[in-house]
């Protein structure tokens, strides 16, 4: 007989940065399209690259959750903007 294991609070709470990570890459897409700003554009107001807003859209998991939240600043996002896209 195989034992159940509940899962380790760490994984569980890693799962969930992910989905936040997803949902706020979903919404900057969004944000980003609807402004019609390029990739390029975003990165300057960053003062970072093309190819980091790229891994952003992309939920990359080694790309920090403060730069997500730099990122949809910059297109002019809200913090109420950003709360109802990390509940998306």
């Amino acid at each position: 007989m195989r034992i159940r294991r509940k899962p380790q609070p760490a994984r569980r709470y890693e799962s969930q940065v992910l989905d936040i990570k997803a949902a706020l890459a979903r919404g900057l897409r969004r944000r980003r399209a609807a402004g019609k700003i390029s990739q390029g554009r975003l990165a300057a107001r960053l003062g970072s690259s093309q190819s980091r807003i790229s891994k952003i859209e992309a939920g990359d998991p080694a790309v920090s959750l403060d730069l997500f939240i730099r990122a949809l600043f910059a297109t002019g996002a809200t913090r109420g903007d950003i709360a109802r896209a990390m509940g998306s």
